[in-house]
């Protein structure tokens, strides 16, 4: 008897900027969305913890060729360090490790930040997903060990107070690539002497998304199933309009605004999709590029270099 191919889903392509609820897991939330979609594959953009909220920019078919220019953009969080406590995973779910009496003065919390903004080392957290000979650092931490993790060098742009309390201090912070916010919570309050842990962590931003691409879990259920509940709507009993919902996607090229953007005509379209390179037109097209994008009629057809007025493609898109 002949094995039944498995469902492969839609070929359905786009950006879901998920507001991640407190408690889902990112892979959790990928998986989720996938489904809500029926799309045929799905990423996301930069791993968000559990206990944190906010923006998880996930990506459905095409749209998961330009994850990694989403991962390397900036990103805006805004948090609360708790002192004095510090804990095993620097946030609520590890148990005390060192505490203080002692309380930071407003004064002494910013007269810190000089330090924390710029190129800094940072020291990933012993909870993290740093792989140490082959091993993830979190299941090291988990056995009971404490692994040696080399410092590293991030890029904080900046780092402001919104809020400061008795024990308490709010935060905002703009990073780059590889920054671990908890670790800035544990790193200060040892500066301080005090120690310190995050009580609340949200992402707000993940460039090029900002907070008007938000879209919640509550959403997309409501756009994919209407008044149905999707805990009791089987597969085949789901709506076959999948309109409500893709409406809720950002085009896949929104991930690119960072490059060059180069028009081109359908015909040269069709052959860069092909893998062939084509001469660039026009009086404002860059002559050199390392890395620029090619589109036709607002919708893209390749990421590539631009060499001696030729685009040159290296990943296209299906039109």
């Amino acid at each position: 008897m002949a094995r039944r191919g498995k469902k492969k889903g839609r070929p359905v392509s786009g950006w879901v900027v998920l507001d991640k609820p407190v408690g889902m897991g990112s892979t959790e939330a990928v998986s989720k969305v996938k489904w809500l979609f029926q799309a045929e594959k799905a990423g996301h953009a930069g791993t968000l913890d559990p206990l944190a909220s906010g923006m998880l920019p996930i990506a459905l078919g095409e749209a998961t060729k330009t994850v990694p220019y989403v991962q390397d953009g900036a990103k805006v969080y805004r948090f609360t360090v708790a002192w004095g406590e510090e804990r095993s995973t620097d946030d609520l779910e590890g148990p005390v490790t060192n505490s203080s009496d002692r309380r930071p003065a407003e004064a002494e919390v910013r007269a810190l930040l000089p330090k924390y903004t710029g190129i800094i080392m940072q020291t990933p957290p012993q909870f993290s997903a740093i792989k140490i000979a082959g091993e993830r650092a979190y299941d090291l931490a988990r056995d009971g060990e404490t692994v040696d993790i080399p410092a590293r060098e991030i890029e904080i742009g900046r780092l402001d107070i919104t809020e400061h309390g008795a024990d308490r201090t709010v935060f905002e912070v703009e990073c780059g690539k590889g920054t671990y916010v908890r670790s800035l919570a544990r790193d200060m309050g040892r500066d301080l002497g005090c120690f310190g842990h995050i009580a609340e962590l949200r992402r707000v931003e993940v460039e090029p998304f900002t907070p008007e691409d938000f879209v919640t879990v509550a959403e997309l259920e409501a756009a994919r199933f209407g008044d149905k509940s999707d805990e009791n709507t089987d597969e085949a009993d789901a709506p076959v309009d999948f309109g409500a919902i893709d409406a809720l996607l950002v085009d896949t090229a929104a991930a690119l605004d960072c490059l060059p953007q180069v028009a081109v005509s359908d015909d040269a379209a069709t052959k860069i999709r092909l893998g062939n390179p084509v001469i660039i037109r026009g009086r404002d097209a860059p002559v050199e590029a390392e890395e620029a994008c090619a589109t036709a009629r607002g919708r893209l057809v390749a990421i590539g270099a631009i060499e001696q007025g030729m685009f040159k493609p290296k990943r296209v898109f299906v039109g």
